[in-house]
């Protein structure tokens, strides 16, 4: 099995929004373009916790978006027009895209 052959996900990493309020009423919208993704094959978010202080981490929230290989990931975010768009006019606090290979999933 050749490396783009294993199961691969698309993570968007969102980091702090400067109105977390406005991004919470956005965000479904956003997991909704994500479950109409072809292909895909499982959805994960997380929302990450404070530091004991109560102060802000780096990252907001994560999304997580599983498909069966690169191939796969490569032709959703082809289609993945709407759903960039609206991450891009909600994560006011910026935004990672990242494609991994899933090397291990227990």
């Amino acid at each position: 099995m050749t490396e783009q052959g294993k199961p691969t996900k698309i993570s968007f990493i969102y980091s702090n929004p400067t109105d977390p309020d406005a991004f919470e009423t956005a965000y479904p919208e956003q997991l909704a373009l994500a479950r109409k993704l072809p292909g895909l094959t499982r959805l994960q978010t997380s929302k990450v916790w404070p530091k004991e202080d109560g102060s802000p981490t780096p990252a907001y929230r994560l999304l997580d978006l599983y498909f069966a290989d690169y191939a796969a990931a490569s032709a959703a975010a082809a289609e993945a027009g709407s759903l960039v768009a609206a991450t891009r006019e909600h994560a006011t606090g910026g935004i990672v895209i990242a494609f991994a290979e899933v090397l291990e999933d227990a």
